[in-house]
């Protein structure tokens, strides 16, 4: 049973709460950024302040509302005892690179699951302050927009569809696997983006703007908010193989059900198999 010590707020009312007020403190930083407050954690991996602030303050929020809730944050890792309680994965910051470059295209990523790190992803919240878009997504009860519906779109397949993409600067080893399955992609779509926010893809591909996402390596912050969008926006979202290795390989494919389909030939076609991508 879920412990709440207010027990009219909801896991949704949680997340959406952590998200705007953590969307405010980055914007107090957004634009007047010190490059001294950004360290690199690993080649082509930035974290800033404003991340760590972030973050913070999303758990401080979410734990005060379910203290019986475990917590995995991109830049503290994972907190609480009960490794069967429902589970918090949060990105504070999904678009640091942009952030700190003035580029106004990034959010704060929160997902719930209902039990464990690894359980099922039940509530996906995805804010952007600078835009003012607020995706939210429950298990069974629909993906909105900024309180409208959305779905995604009824496309059959990659021809004249939009795709998003990330760049696997995190994953340079796979670089020519990856740029043989982004050339065929690039030939058979009509458009094909990489804006920087794995997080945002994915919101935008459950509204339609994106009828498809693929990208290596993700973490679990990454794509956690955003699975849950996409699925209750009527997509689908897997592993290069079509499964669900995803959630531990971070190698994702998303959209509408036919553009999914059609990735995931596509990469069996040029042999991009989840144990190449290992």
């Amino acid at each position: 049973m879920e412990r709440c010590d207010d027990p009219g707020m909801t896991p949704v009312d949680a997340a959406v709460r952590a998200a705007k007020e953590a969307g405010e403190l980055l914007l107090s930083y957004f634009g007047t950024f010190d490059p001294s407050w950004v360290e690199e954690k690993s080649k082509n991996d930035v974290v800033s302040r404003a991340d760590r602030e972030s973050e913070e303050l999303c758990r401080r929020i979410l734990l005060d509302a379910f203290p019986g809730d475990r917590f995995l944050g991109e830049e503290s890792g994972v907190s609480g005892e009960t490794e069967t309680a429902p589970a918090w994965i949060v990105d504070p910051l999904d678009g640091t690179a942009n952030f700190v470059r003035g580029f106004p295209h990034w959010c704060v990523s929160i997902g719930r699951t209902g039990g464990g790190l690894l359980g099922e992803l039940q509530v996906g919240v995805v804010w952007d302050p600078v835009k003012k878009d607020l995706f939210v997504a429950e298990v069974g009860a629909g993906a909105f927009r900024n309180g409208s519906r959305i779905r995604v779109p009824e496309r059959p397949g990659l021809d004249g569809a939009a795709l998003a993409t990330g760049f696997p600067f995190r994953n340079q080893a796979r670089i020519d696997v990856y740029l043989s399955v982004f050339r065929e992609v690039f030939l058979r779509v009509r458009s094909l983006r990489r804006a920087g926010s794995a997080a945002l893809d994915l919101a935008y591909t459950a509204a339609g703007i994106f009828d498809g996402f693929f990208e290596f390596g993700l973490s679990a912050w990454d794509s956690a908010a955003g699975a849950v969008l996409v699925r209750e926006a009527g997509g689908r979202i897997t592993d290069f193989d079509g499964l669900g290795a995803w959630r531990r390989t971070g190698n994702i494919v998303a959209g509408s059900p036919g553009v999914h389909a059609a990735l995931v030939a596509l990469s069996k076609e040029l042999g991009v198999t989840e144990a190449e991508l290992r």
